[in-house]
């Protein structure tokens, strides 16, 4: 088993290492070894899990660990990496949102082997279906236990599954764009919020036992009032605004 080094100590790394270190594990946790960055949070993990070790530097973090991952904010990911000396064992996980594998190899080289991964804050629960390119047992040796994986065929297939997690705030400010509907109507907020978040929390509980179109089609009872609504929104062209709005991130990852 790798140990792990974490170079980034934000939600990312925070939800890996919960999953990694958590209750439940089928067998030892693994060691890991995190950034002085965000020392607050990495100070908390270690507290919480013996297997968890704050570092001084972020080169300690690369000479610990034989699996490094990047986790860093993307604007500052070239500043950070260029301070770093990767030795060819490493393997490089990188978790920075659109920096292409070309670019990933020249900023870690010597390091031969880099792997782009999308995972998700849901890790912490082992529930993260994380999205990588290339395969790599590494890669699927750390992410498999956190929630499984999905390795498209090609990286420009990889960019689509990242743009797809764009989709997270404006599906929650559709939510609450309902619960404030139904407190217009009388509803106090706080029960409206409750009410919103339990149907949309039952609902998710569906997913998975049929396709998302069979889903629909379920819930679409002819004449019925989720026929209406849905009704009204393709008229308006929502779905269209949704393809352009995704195309216009997909574009911006591959700049």
């Amino acid at each position: 088993m790798p140990a792990y080094g974490f170079v980034g100590a934000g939600e990312i790394t925070a939800a890996i290492v919960e999953g990694l270190s958590g209750e439940g594990l089928s067998g030892d946790a693994p060691a890991v070894f995190l950034s002085p960055r965000g020392r607050q949070v990495g100070q908390e993990l270690a507290t919480r899990f013996p297997n968890v070790a704050v570092c001084a530097s972020n080169q300690d973090v690369l000479d610990a660990a034989s699996a490094i991952v990047l986790a860093v904010r993307p604007a500052a990911a070239r500043e950070v990496v260029a301070e770093l000396e990767f030795r060819p064992d490493h393997v490089v996980l990188s978790a920075v949102a659109g920096v292409p594998l070309a670019t990933l190899r020249e900023w870690t080289a010597p390091a031969a082997r880099v792997v782009r991964t999308i995972p998700l804050p849901q890790a912490a629960r082992r529930q993260s279906r994380t999205a990588l390119f290339p395969d790599h047992p590494v890669a699927r040796d750390l992410f498999e236990p956190l929630g499984g994986v999905s390795v498209p065929p090609d990286e420009p297939t990889l960019d689509a599954f990242s743009t797809a997690t764009a989709t997270f705030a404006a599906h929650l400010d559709y939510l609450a764009t309902i619960a404030g509907w139904l407190a217009g109507h009388g509803v106090e907020p706080g029960v409206a919020d409750a009410y919103v978040t339990h149907l949309f929390a039952q609902l998710g509980q569906s997913l998975g036992t049929a396709s998302l179109t069979e889903l629909t089609a379920k819930h679409t009872t002819p004449g019925g009032i989720n026929e209406q609504l849905m009704t009204a929104l393709r008229h308006d062209d929502v779905p269209g605004s949704v393809r352009h709005a995704l195309d216009a991130v997909l574009a911006r990852l591959r700049e």
